[in-house]
């Protein structure tokens, strides 16, 4: 399977929402379209604890979500980090407990198609770090937030980022823009 990060992400470069820019049910049609493309080769959704919790606290209860976000998220196979949950409280889900690094890189070999990441800043740039990523995917808000962590880790202990060749890039009516990339040689 391929391992990808899936980010919204500020123009400054921030995917910590600290600011209200981001609502996951106002988007324009294409943008949408966009997402259910995507949603359609995932096999895994992979989490760190604070984003499952966020996801399971507002996903399973979104029933007026004409998106189609809430159905695939409730029905697609999650795998979530941490060392401290022990009942994921939500359908489909297995959670890694030790040597997550490992369980990514097993799910890496495994057969399949995509495994996401999304949020889950720490765990996205541990795969960073650790060379695993195959794809990384943003989609850009047209706001400047100033603060926050970045999509790749500003630390001076971190790996440097990788070098990246665009694979594909969309613009939507509402002013984000979509940019996908892949680690080059």
């Amino acid at each position: 399977m391929r391992i990808i990060i899936t980010q919204n992400i500020t123009l400054d470069g921030r995917v910590e929402m600290l600011d209200d820019w981001f609502d996951p049910q106002a988007q324009d049609e294409e943008l949408s379209a966009e997402l259910m493309r995507q949603s359609a080769n995932e096999d895994v959704l992979l989490l760190g604890r604070q984003t499952f919790e966020d996801f399971r606290g507002y996903w399973p209860n979104a029933t007026d979500d004409t998106t189609g976000v809430a159905d695939h998220l409730n029905q697609v196979d999650k795998c979530v980090v941490s060392s401290t949950l022990t009942e994921p409280g939500w359908q489909n889900t297995q959670i890694i407990s030790s040597d997550p690094l490992r369980a990514v890189a097993d799910l890496r070999e495994a057969p399949g198609r995509d495994v996401i990441v999304t949020g889950s800043i720490t765990l996205a740039h541990e795969l960073i770090a650790e060379g695993l990523v195959d794809e990384y995917r943003m989609f850009t808000y047209p706001v400047w937030q100033g603060r926050g962590r970045g999509y790749f880790h500003d630390g001076a202990h971190s790996a440097r980022p990788p070098r990246l060749k665009l694979i594909d890039a969309k613009s939507f009516p509402s002013g984000i823009t979509y940019s996908a990339y892949e680690p080059s040689a």
